[in-house]
């Protein structure tokens, strides 16, 4: 009769050129790590914990720019009404008899005669 023999289980690890055989050599996952840290779950544990990253970056950024949105808004509709009141103020500083009021403290008057055409002959020119 056949004799019973235990079967002794190989501890060599395949050499992993890879990030997860380098982090299977890192942590030397022997007996001690074996039963409580399974490395065949590594890569997707990390590409969840990559995706919550990026998840809460997007979500920082693009409230940073609702912030910087809502501050640019309203320095516009400052803006917007600086531009108003200056246009206001120019066109009415631009009306005849405004300027009127202006030029006579240099001793400058409207003229009281009408404009008149200049015609040129044919041949004058």
């Amino acid at each position: 009769m056949a004799e019973n023999k235990f079967k002794i289980e190989d501890k060599s690890r395949p050499d992993g050129n890879g990030l997860f055989g380098w982090m299977s050599r890192w942590v030397k996952n022997d007996s001690t790590l074996e039963k409580s840290f399974p490395v065949r779950y590594l890569p997707k544990i990390v590409f969840a914990v990559v995706l919550g990253v990026v998840y809460v970056w997007n979500t920082h950024y693009a409230e940073r720019t609702v912030r910087k949105i809502d501050k640019l808004e309203t320095e516009v509709e400052d803006l917007r009404a600086d531009v108003t009141t200056l246009e206001a103020d120019y066109m009415y500083s631009s009306k005849q008899s405004e300027v009127a009021k202006k030029v006579k403290a240099l001793g400058l008057e409207e003229s009281k005669k009408p404009p008149y055409k200049i015609v040129a002959e044919e041949g004058e020119y």
